[in-house]
């Protein structure tokens, strides 16, 4: 069976929330545009309310699209419910499990909804491979946050499906309990599962995504693989220790300057117009003596900013 080149692929998905006695008819989704490229870890980013959400529970069957097409792992959603259920496994963000069943009992029970076969499930490899092995037997009201998270990661993938979608999975888990669930989700696309994440930790898909969507008020404004999504802003800042701690950033003409804390200043500049060269040139014909610098590259958090936020109109 030839494998499809998107995981998941949305074409003109539009979803319109009617009008009740106490809220206006909202369009959450205006035709979006999406493929999902297969075994990448994708980012579909966006502020809150901006329609992720909705999108995945489209997906899960939790909602019923107005219109447009949607496909998982090839199987149209319409044409192959069932199908393209079982394909997905969905991680939401709020914990959902029997606090009277134990965590071999939640998979075993998630594993006979999927109609696996007793003799085909994984239940302790799963609760293994996500350090839940010692908790097998305890009721899920006695783990932790952390523990409860691990176990919806390990509930989503009892049926072994080619995609995963992750909704913001490390929202109140610790460093450790991250570092420990980020290793387990990479090893999974090592072995061919694509995985789809929603988080407000920019850094982490910054860090682990190939590429990002990024979506604002139910329309995609960008999706792009993650290297090409930074250089979408040209700006750099050079950080600068002065000999002597400052009360005040200095004025230089043509750049934009910001005291920090410290006592040092940054100096802005757009790399199609200036160089660090030019900078430093600036900072001695203004008379400083500078002890150190250092640069400072465009991240995550400012494409996010520049896409989203820094088109809202301001708030009186």
């Amino acid at each position: 069976m030839q494998l499809p080149d998107y995981a998941i692929e949305a074409r003109g998905l539009v979803k319109t929330y009617a009008a009740t006695k106490t809220t206006p008819e909202m369009q959450a989704l205006r035709g979006v545009d999406l493929a999902i490229p297969r075994g990448s870890i994708f980012g579909l980013l966006g502020p809150n309310g901006a329609g992720k959400s909705t999108f995945i529970n489209i997906l899960a069957g939790l909602c019923r699209k107005t219109s447009g097409t949607v496909a998982i792992w090839g199987r149209d959603i319409d044409e192959r419910p069932r199908d393209a259920r079982a394909a997905i496994g969905v991680v939401p963000q709020e914990i959902a499990a029997d606090p009277f069943f134990t965590p071999r009992e939640s998979l075993e029970v998630a594993a006979g909804m999927y109609a696996v076969p007793p003799g085909q499930r994984r239940t302790m490899e799963l609760l293994t491979a996500l350090g839940l092995a010692d908790k097998a037997e305890a009721y899920v009201r006695q783990l932790s946050g952390g523990m409860k998270r691990r176990l919806m990661v390990a509930k989503a993938m009892v049926h072994n499906p080619p995609v995963l979608i992750l909704d913001e999975p490390t929202a109140g888990v610790d460093v450790e309990l991250r570092r420990q669930l980020w290793n387990y989700v990479l090893e999974l696309n090592r072995r061919g599962v694509t995985i789809v994440l929603t988080t407000h930790y920019l850094e982490e898909a910054q860090e682990l995504c190939d590429q990002i969507a990024i979506i604002n008020k139910g329309q995609l404004v960008a999706c792009e693989p993650t290297t090409t999504l930074l250089r979408r802003i040209d700006t750099r800042k050079v950080l600068v220790t002065p000999e002597e701690p400052m009360t005040a950033a200095p004025a230089l003409p043509g750049f934009e300057t910001h005291l920090l804390s410290s006592g040092g200043f940054s100096v802005g500049y757009r790399t199609g117009h200036s160089s660090v060269e030019q900078v430093l040139a600036a900072i001695r014909k203004a008379g400083l003596h500078i002890k150190d610098i250092s640069t400072e590259d465009p991240d995550l958090e400012d494409v996010f900013v520049s896409l989203t936020y820094a088109a809202e109109p301001a708030q009186a």
